[in-house]
């Protein structure tokens, strides 16, 4: 493992400790990237499903962690460079959701493309 895999992994772990950091630097990067990329409906439905008071206590720490390797500034593939810069994102998301899938509920993905519909203009009230 490089050093920049561990300061990864460490600033993942540290910043899933806070959800209200996630919450917050969620909602900032989505708006920001959205448009550019095809998982952003999954990437919401995972949202609401960890922010989920509904949601057991280990689905929500399989997806806050995946979610929070999304809003780190940093990470294997830089997200700036085209079309490669968020696979690594895309394939984090896609593992924690199969982990857990039985629990995104249709409410969840409801949610997302509610969001996506307005145009993620403004945070929306917690599930």
């Amino acid at each position: 493992m490089t050093s920049q895999d561990s300061r990864i992994e460490f600033e993942t772990e540290q910043l899933a400790r806070d959800p209200e950091r996630v919450r917050e630097s969620f909602w900032v990067k989505i708006k920001r990237v959205a448009a550019k990329i095809p998982f952003a409906e999954d990437l919401l439905a995972a949202y609401y499903c960890a922010f989920d008071r509904q949601t057991p206590r280990h689905v929500q720490i399989t997806l806050i962690g995946a979610i929070a390797y999304f809003i780190l500034p940093f990470d294997f593939i830089p997200d700036m460079l085209p079309v490669l810069g968020f696979t690594d994102d895309a394939a984090v998301l896609a593992t924690a959701i199969r982990m857990v899938s039985g629990h995104i509920t249709p409410e969840h993905r409801k949610a997302a493309q509610a969001a996506l519909q307005r145009g993620l203009e403004s945070e929306p009230s917690e599930t």
